[in-house]
C-alpha cells in the first residue's frame, strides 16, 4: 500500500498544481477578454472625441497627415492615436493577466513597454501642435514680407517654418528619450554648420551675392523718395 501511495504521490501533486493553476488561468483569460473589449471601446471613444474637437483638422494643417500619406500610411494621425490608446489598454491587461499567473519576468518587460507608449503619445501631441505652430509662423512671415514688399517671402517663410519644426522634432525625440545627448549634439553640430556656411557666404565667398540678396529684400530708397 505504501508503494502505491508513493507512485500516486506525483500524480496527486500534479493535480493539486493543476487545480491551483486553473483558476488563475481562468482569471487571466477573463482579464484579457475584458481588456480587449474595453480597448476597442476606448479606441472608438478617443477617435470620436478627437474628431469632435477637430483634432484631425489640426494634424492635417500641421502637415502630419500629409507626411504619413507620403510614407504609404493610410491612417491619419487621429486613428494612430486611437491605435496607441488601444494597445496601451491591451498591454495593461496583459500585465495584469501575466501577473496573476506569477510570470513576473514577463510583466516587467511589458511594464517597460506600457511606460513607453504614453511618451509616444505625448511626442505625437508635441509634433501636432508644434507643426501647426510652425506652419502658422511660416505663413505669418510670408504675409508680412509680402506686405512690406520684401522679395523671396516664400523662402523666408519656409526657413522660419522649418527652423521651428526642427526644434519641435528635437523636443519630441527628447520626450521619448530617443538618442539623448547624441541627438542634441548632432542637431547642434548641424545648426552650427548651417550658421558657419551662411557666415562664409555673407562674409567671404559670396559678398556680391549677399549684397544683391539684401538689396532684393530691403531695397535702398532713391534720393527722390521721401524721408
Amino acid at each position: 500500500m505504501d508503494r502505491v501511495d508513493m507512485l500516486l504521490e506525483p500524480l496527486r501533486m500534479f493535480l493539486i498544481q493543476v487545480g491551483t493553476f486553473l483558476p488563475r488561468l481562468a482569471l487571466a483569460a477573463a482579464v484579457l477578454i475584458g481588456g480587449w473589449l474595453f480597448a476597442k471601446l476606448v479606441r472608438f471613444t478617443v477617435v470620436k472625441a478627437l474628431r469632435a474637437i477637430n483634432f484631425n483638422v489640426l494634424t492635417e494643417r500641421s502637415g502630419m497627415d500629409g507626411f504619413l500619406e507620403q510614407g504609404g500610411i493610410r491612417s491619419d494621425t487621429t486613428k494612430i492615436f486611437g491605435v496607441l490608446i488601444y494597445w496601451l489598454v491591451i498591454l495593461a491587461a496583459l500585465v495584469i493577466a501575466f501577473n496573476s499567473l506569477g510570470l513576473t519576468y514577463v510583466t516587467d518587460l511589458l511594464g517597460k513597454v506600457v511606460l513607453f507608449v504614453p511618451k509616444v503619445i505625448v511626442a505625437l501631441l508635441i509634433l501636432a501642435f508644434g507643426g501647426y505652430f510652425a506652419r502658422f509662423v511660416g505663413d505669418t512671415v510670408i504675409t508680412y514680407c509680402r506686405n512690406v514688399g520684401i522679395q523671396d517671402a516664400d523662402l523666408l517663410g519656409r526657413i522660419a517654418q522649418y527652423a521651428i519644426l526642427a526644434f519641435v522634432v528635437l523636443i519630441a525625440l527628447d520626450q521619448m528619450n530617443v538618442g539623448g545627448d547624441i541627438v542634441r549634439q548632432s542637431f547642434l553640430i548641424i545648426l552650427a554648420g548651417v550658421v558657419f556656411a551662411l557666415a562664409l557666404a555673407f562674409g567671404i565667398g559670396g559678398q556680391r551675392w549677399a549684397a544683391d540678396l539684401l538689396e532684393r529684400w530691403w531695397p535702398k530708397r532713391s534720393k527722390g523718395d521721401g524721408p
